[in-house]
């Protein structure tokens, strides 16, 4: 009898000491934010993230649901858990749109996709959602700073996404293998005329028509390049190529 008083005993010590500094549950919704908000800023994140969950779940028609809301996203972006961050900052949108939170929401889900985003040799869905989301931001707050952020962003992510199809090519044609080479460097040439890899498609595309000998094709192509870039690099090489098609 006396060791089964010991067990119960120290099972109510356990269960003492591991119900920490969890509120009282006769608190108010403003007491639970503000011990929510004291913790946050203390960086004891995982402590913070359980009175904003119970601020949401017992609270959710209060004026601090979407704090509660948003910064459970702010803790998983801190914390590198970008998938849960950019599902919670979407998920403010999606229940509170007319939060003043809303706007920040939408750049930090880009955000989130961008942290995402992986090397070229990777899946891209990611990528593509990053671009998705920062393109939004742009169409809606047009005249916000963080338009122009994006817009580097986004710029850094179709470089990324127009490499993948350059290096295919080039690896083509490395494996002599001119026919694949000139479907990517097409997918370049049409897709992504806004990155650096651009002017190279056509250069790419340029050199493995030659080697195939489609003169036809050759001559439409230079043409384009010329047009296109005005000042390329590629200028004489082609001037000198049009001379043996011509001869």
């Amino acid at each position: 009898m006396n060791k089964i008083l010991v067990i119960l005993y120290s099972l109510i010590f356990v269960i003492i000491g591991c119900g920490g500094s969890k509120p009282i549950l006769n608190n108010n919704a403003e007491q639970v934010y503000s011990k929510a908000m004291q913790l946050f800023e203390d960086e004891d994140y995982r402590e913070a993230a359980s009175y904003f969950d119970i601020i949401k779940l017992q609270y959710p028609a209060s004026q601090y649901a979407d704090d509660a809301q948003f910064y459970l996203a702010e803790i998983n972006f801190k914390r590198d858990e970008f998938i849960m961050a950019a599902y919670n900052y979407n998920m403010l949108r999606r229940v509170y749109p007319g939060s003043p939170f809303s706007k920040e929401c939408l750049y930090k889900n880009a955000l989130s996709f961008y942290k995402l985003s992986p090397t070229y040799d990777r899946d891209q869905e990611y990528t593509n959602k990053a671009i998705e989301a920062f393109m939004e931001f742009q169409y809606l707050y047009p005249e916000d700073s963080l338009a122009k952020e994006a817009s580097i962003q986004i710029k850094e992510l179709r470089d990324k996404l127009a490499y993948r199809e350059f290096f295919t090519a080039e690896l083509y044609r490395k494996m002599n293998s001119p026919r694949s080479s000139v479907i990517y460097y097409d997918a370049v040439i049409n897709n992504f005329s806004d990155t650096q890899y651009y002017e190279d498609a056509f250069i790419g595309k340029i050199d493995a028509l030659r080697y195939m000998k489609k003169y036809d094709q050759l001559q439409g192509v230079i043409n384009a390049y010329n047009s296109q870039f005005p000042k390329g690099k590629a200028l004489e090489q082609n001037k000198k190529i049009l001379q043996e098609i011509s001869n």
